[in-house]
């Protein structure tokens, strides 16, 4: 069972964030995090992603939400570029921020939007 929900959560983690970012991933693991980055890949992404009751979509707005007010930079970024493969819009994601910003203060937001404008202006450009 533990290699099943390993598996299903590999192809759930390359299906959200592209096969790019997880072989960067895969590529840069260390004796240090290999544990922790199956871990990851068992419980987030082999558990909590496979869930029935949301679509990945709506669990994406979640992450988004979350990562936005919790400050964490790097994890939101990685998410903004993911909406490729969710089909979260730019529009949407506005929304998203608007939302955290009454909730979670405009500061995250504000720098969540610039985040998510770098973003979107580096795949614009390429």
């Amino acid at each position: 069972m533990a290699n099943e929900t390993f598996d299903n959560g590999m192809k759930k983690r390359r299906a959200v964030l592209g096969d790019a970012h997880v072989d960067r991933a895969e590529a840069n693991k260390t004796d240090f995090d290999a544990d922790f980055q199956a871990f990851i890949t068992r419980y987030a992404w082999g558990e909590v992603w496979q869930g029935e009751v949301l679509r990945v979509k709506e669990r994406h707005f979640i992450t988004l939400a979350m990562m936005a007010a919790l400050g964490k930079e790097h994890e939101f970024a990685m998410h903004v570029r993911a909406t490729k493969q969710t089909g979260v819009s730019q529009e949407e994601l506005a929304d998203i921020l608007k939302t955290v910003a009454i909730y979670a203060g405009l500061p995250a937001a504000n720098t969540a939007f610039g985040i998510a404008k770098k973003i979107f202006a580096e795949e614009k450009e390429s």
